[in-house]
């Protein structure tokens, strides 16, 4: 075990938090151990620092380097900030990683960067080459004018290698090559790297310094990650096998020798689902036809045909789906069409099988991957050689690499083919997509917690930790949680009894006059801004409306609406600003988590409903995946609470830590909706939802009568002396 001074030399402030010393001292303990960590702590309670410091000294002591992760834009900022205060105490070598896409100085794909990065080098190193057999030969030249036969004979061969290696020079001068990674590669990059580790840069600094001075700051942040103790990255770093892969070859680590800590925790189911999914647009169906029908290759005529079999059938399916004027009313948002069958094979795939004649789909399939990487190959060496000016991608192998995995996968546990349609904004026509979407996101995360030495998941709202266990794939964590240590008195938490706003009841005018009544109050009698959250954007905009022209409420608030495709950064600085506001949002848009309301920019929380996702058929299938994967797990119905109900809670929780940031704060948080009540829970049964939030947090739940919020409201501001002048009378 770690004495408490050697990891508190990371530590950057003058004393932790409350539970926050005993926390590190049981994450050091745990890796020590090899265990991974489940980590759940409220918001505002120095998770991050909890985790970083043990992990700092324990890979010091071990030769190990840390990786922190997150998937939220302002917890990397808050990562850089922490990493900025260590380094004050105890110099650490920290890199903040970014993908390639926003720090290319050209602005050019994957593909094209390798050729352009391997052509620049060939570049360089024939041009090395050159300059030392100029040196030779004049060396040599000098020998043979004082007489060294020998010298002259070595100079000729010499002179022989030198003509082959300009030629080689000027010919390699015609392909496609990238001065930013050239002048890489010819500089001296120790000033970049002193500059680097002399503090902790974000990619915006690298990319601005990098642009001064002509380089490639993305290939000099590789370059310089072997060897730090600390690296800021995004979930796909360690997501996606592929890029993890080369991201620890940059590191000069295997596996085994990297701590990785993931913020933000229980997004990574999601995101998880989301790199494991495979696409296949009808567009780039129709661009490998046309890339088939250009080849004189004799594979292309089979492969062109299991192609446009599957083109074919992803039309019929979407075509067969539409109602009358449902075509009409298709939007430029990806929308599934249905596509299963009960004990049969989905509907994508009955119609690829009907469509198709042929020799043989495997068959052909294997003709059309083997003939797209040939093609792919060719496209490479012409941009390597300067022919063309873009690295074009083979669609042929794209897409059958794609079918090839859908036929092969469609019926395996987890595995849900889907297909969904939209509208060209451009072209006004609606096109479909084939998708082989993965339910169970432990087949991505289990690999990578295997494969490194340890791993903390940390997040406000991990629990249930059986579940997150399951459903990530670990193997024996350490369990952590530890609730608000902020003072009681700072907060009210109230449940709201008001009708149970299932989407059947949310039409209902009473129930809406009722929850109106509680939003009124809520504002009124909130001593500072509020925050309302909603199911969906549409009751935001239903309740905000409602609000806006009713005058019997808080004459001298501001309500704002969030709203999609608005700025929701400006909002949220508008709305901070003020000191009487109301912001009506969507519990599934970007204020519910990862974005702080501390101190006066927020005081009162209030989540309006249970906001369960939509039910579809894609969420039908991830239900049944973990039916089928965690049954008979405690007795629990595995699909519908690990797939719904708990991640459903968990954005609640989220939400309602926007407020009460610091053991200063204080403010209320109203659940309105009877299914989070202690009456609810004796009399909906399965329909309840309070039993899936920890205990604690259900003790401090208060259940109100709606007309009874604002005394309450009112007494608990009153008492936090909060009122800037008179208080609103009842």
């Amino acid at each position: 075990m770690a004495e408490t001074d050697d990891y508190m030399r990371f530590f950057p402030y003058e004393e932790p938090y409350a539970n926050q010393r005993e926390a590190m001292d049981r994450i050091y303990n745990a890796f020590s151990r090899g265990q991974d960590v489940l980590f759940e702590g409220a918001c505002g309670t120095g998770k991050t620092l909890s985790s970083l410091v043990p992990a700092l000294e324990y890979a010091r002591e071990e030769d190990k380097t840390v990786v922190i992760t997150t998937n939220v834009h302002q917890q990397m900022r808050q990562f850089v900030a922490d990493a900025r205060a260590i380094t004050e105490n105890e110099p650490i070598r920290a890199v903040v990683f970014r993908g390639k896409g926003s720090m290319c100085h050209i602005d050019v794909g994957f593909e094209e960067c390798q050729v352009l990065r391997d052509n620049t080098y060939e570049v360089v190193d024939a041009e090395r080459e050159e300059r030392e057999l100029e040196a030779r030969q004049e060396e040599l030249l000098e020998q043979a004018q004082d007489g060294d036969e020998q010298a002259a004979e070595a100079r000729s061969t010499v002179m022989d290698e030198l003509e082959a290696v300009e030629q080689r020079v000027e010919d390699l001068g015609e392909q496609n090559t990238c001065d930013y990674y050239y002048n890489n590669l010819v500089g001296d990059n120790e000033e970049f790297y002193s500059w680097l580790y002399d503090d902790v840069r974000t990619p915006d600094d690298v990319y601005e310094y990098a642009e001064r001075q002509h380089l490639c700051g993305y290939e000099l942040l590789k370059d310089g990650m072997e060897g730090v103790d600390l690296v800021v990255c995004n979930y796909h770093h360690l997501l996606d096998p592929t890029i993890r892969e080369q991201f620890f070859r940059w590191l000069g680590r295997d596996p085994e020798d990297v701590v990785t800590i993931f913020d933000e925790a229980h997004n990574v189911e999601d995101t998880a689902r989301e790199h494991a999914t495979r696409t296949l647009t009808e567009n780039t169906l129709d661009s490998a036809l046309d890339e088939l029908q250009d080849s004189d290759d004799a594979r292309s005529e089979p492969a062109y045909n299991v192609v446009s079999a599957f083109r074919a059938a992803v039309e019929e399916v979407y075509e067969d789906s539409f109602g009358f004027g449902d075509r009409e009313q298709v939007g430029d948002a990806w929308e599934d069409v249905s596509i299963t069958n009960e004990g049969k094979r989905d509907d994508l795939t009955l119609a690829f099988l009907q469509q198709y004649t042929g020799k043989g789909i495997d068959t052909e399939l294997d003709l059309a991957v083997h003939l797209g990487r040939e093609l792919d190959e060719e496209y490479e060496e012409a941009y390597r050689n300067g022919e063309t000016t873009t690295r074009e991608e083979c669609q042929t192998l794209q897409v059958a690499t794609f079918v090839r995995d859908f036929m092969d996968g469609s019926t395996e546990l987890g595995q849900y083919p889907v297909v969904s349609v939209r509208r060209d904004e451009a072209t006004d026509e609606v096109y479909g997509r084939a998708e082989l979407y993965t339910c169970i996101p432990r087949e991505v995360t289990a690999d990578l917690f295997s494969e490194v030495y340890a791993t903390v998941l940390m997040s406000a709202t991990l629990r249930p930790f059986d579940v997150i266990g399951d459903v990530l794939g670990l193997e024996d964590p350490v369990e952590m949680a530890y609730g608000l240590q902020f003072p009681e008195d700072n907060r009210r938490t109230f449940a709201v009894e008001s009708p149970a706003l299932f989407a059947s009841e949310r039409d209902d005018p009473e129930t809406q006059a009722v929850v109106a009544g509680v939003l009124r109050d809520a504002v009124e009698f909130t001593a500072g801004n509020a925050l309302l959250f909603f199911p969906s954007y549409a009751e935001a905009e239903r309740y905000h409306e409602r609000l806006d022209r009713e005058t019997d409420g808080d004459p001298d608030a501001t309500l704002y609406l969030d709203e999609p495709g608005t700025s929701v950064e400006e909002l949220r600085q508008q709305f901070v600003a003020d000191d009487d506001a109301a912001l009506f949002t969507s519990l599934w848009g970007t204020l519910a988590e990862g974005v702080s309301f501390d101190g006066d920019d927020a005081r009162t929380v209030v989540v309006v409903g249970v906001p369960y996702p939509h039910l579809d058929d894609r969420m039908d299938a991830v239900q049944d995946a973990y039916d089928r994967a965690f049954a008979d797990r405690s007795g629990r119905d595995s699909g519908w609470e690990y797939a719904v109900e708990i991640p459903t809670i968990r954005k609640t929780r989220q939400a309602l830590g926007r407020v009460i940031r610091s053991p200063e704060d204080f403010g209320v948080r109203a659940l309105v909706d009877r299914r989070y009540t202690e009456a609810g829970e004796r009399e909906m049964g399965k329909y309840s939802v309070r039993g899936t939030f920890p205990a604690e947090e259900r003790d401090e739940m208060v259940d109100i009568d709606p007309t009874k919020l604002k005394f309450a409201m009112l007494n608990f501001f009153t008492d936090n002396d909060a009122w800037d002048g008179d208080a609103p009378t009842p």
